[in-house]
């Protein structure tokens, strides 16, 4: 993105993400080009930065729906929460659904939605469990390693599951 609008001599016309510790910095320290902003905030309508801006747009659209769902920053972002959960959880699925409901949407979940959720879960895990490899490249996304005492299918199922959670218009504009 940032080669077509670097100026030949400049030093930051190529990109390169950082590793380890450095790559889980809030975006407050992204690097901003005035020409081409980075690409996921421009999705999210960040503000131009050529006025100022006292409140942001409040917009779901589908482009922000795909990122959410398929970036890996964010699919690993809801893999660390499926991990957080199962050993919150110990075993129980409504203690860990409970954890990833109150952490997302500060509340917990109602009858309805449990059911749904329950209900997906166990569909997901049904998947995973006949597709290990399916669930190896889920756990997989990101810099960061799963832990492997978690079981892959359900810490996959339980991503899919935080993921979908974290794509919630409730969730996206509180």
């Amino acid at each position: 993105v940032w080669e077509p609008v670097a100026m030949p001599e400049s030093n930051t016309k190529s990109y390169r993400r950082d590793s380890g510790e450095s790559l889980y910095r809030r975006s407050l320290y992204t690097f901003w080009k005035r020409a081409a902003p980075p690409a996921l905030m421009d999705v999210f309508n960040a503000p131009s930065r050529e006025t100022c801006s006292v409140r942001r747009e409040r917009t779901d659209t589908p482009l922000q729906a795909l990122a959410t769902m398929n970036d890996p920053q964010f699919v690993e972002a809801a893999r660390h929460l499926a991990e957080t959960a199962l050993r919150a959880g110990g075993g129980d699925v409504d203690r860990s659904l409970d954890t990833m409901a109150r952490r997302v949407l500060a509340r917990p979940l109602r009858t309805d939605e449990r059911a749904v959720v329950k209900s997906g879960l166990e569909a997901l895990e049904s998947f995973y469990g006949a597709n290990p490899d399916e669930a190896g490249k889920l756990a997989g996304v990101g810099e960061s390693r799963p832990d492997p005492s978690l079981g892959t299918a359900r810490l996959a199922a339980l991503t899919m599951v935080a993921n979908q959670l974290m794509n919630l218009d409730e969730t996206l504009n509180k």
